[in-house]
């Protein structure tokens, strides 16, 4: 039996999840149109409308669909703290902490020079540009306690203190090889609040 195309289409598009592998994209494609089409269609309006609006904010590079994210607008966040993150999701790990108040810069990445990924691929110079506003004080790096996460770390601390600003550092309450998506919001807390200069 030839399987229809737009079923091959559906199946190919779930493999790009992370984790999904042949069988689980198909096992979900099934479910979808067998017992759920209203949530299939539901889910592919809202990838379409997330697709079509979501953007990176011009000022700390994380999503939204604005201009500018609602946190950089927030007239409460502390403007001379740049926390930099790899990702959106690392970002939200730390507000649900409710620890930190200042301001943020979505990496979207980090170096990975077997990967083909160096500074320009992590957006270095717009972070340069944010960091060196003249307002920027202190800049935290909470990347990950990964190899790649570590040596973006030292790469950004380089090059915040060349410019002469002060960097710290996540403390070690996260574990070595971590990543924060997948860490209890209490660790993360207590790891920014521990941070130290670096």
């Amino acid at each position: 039996m030839k399987t229809p195309s737009s079923l091959t289409l559906l199946t190919e598009a779930l493999r790009h999840l992370p984790g999904v592998g042949p069988k689980s994209a198909q096992r979900m494609a099934y479910h979808l149109l067998q017992h759920d089409r209203d949530g299939a269609a539901l889910l592919g309006r809202a990838l379409t409308q997330a697709v079509e609006q979501i953007r990176h904010c011009a000022l700390c590079n994380t999503f939204t669909e604005n201009e500018v994210c609602e946190t950089c607008l927030d007239p409460e966040r502390d403007p001379s703290l740049l926390c930099v993150v790899e990702t959106p999701t690392d970002q939200l790990m730390i507000e649900q902490t409710l620890t930190f108040k200042g301001l943020y810069f979505v990496l979207m990445g980090r170096l990975s020079p077997l990967d083909g990924i160096g500074p320009k691929d992590i957006q270095l110079d717009k972070l340069i540009s944010r960091a060196t506003d003249g307002v920027v004080t202190e800049v935290v790096l909470a990347t990950n306690f990964t190899n790649e996460g570590e040596a973006t770390a030292h790469y950004i601390s380089e090059t915040m203190k060349a410019r002469g600003l002060q960097v710290s550092r996540l403390a070690r309450g996260v574990p070595v090889g971590g990543e924060l998506e997948y860490v209890d919001a209490g660790t993360i807390a207590r790891a920014m609040l521990d941070r130290r200069s670096t």
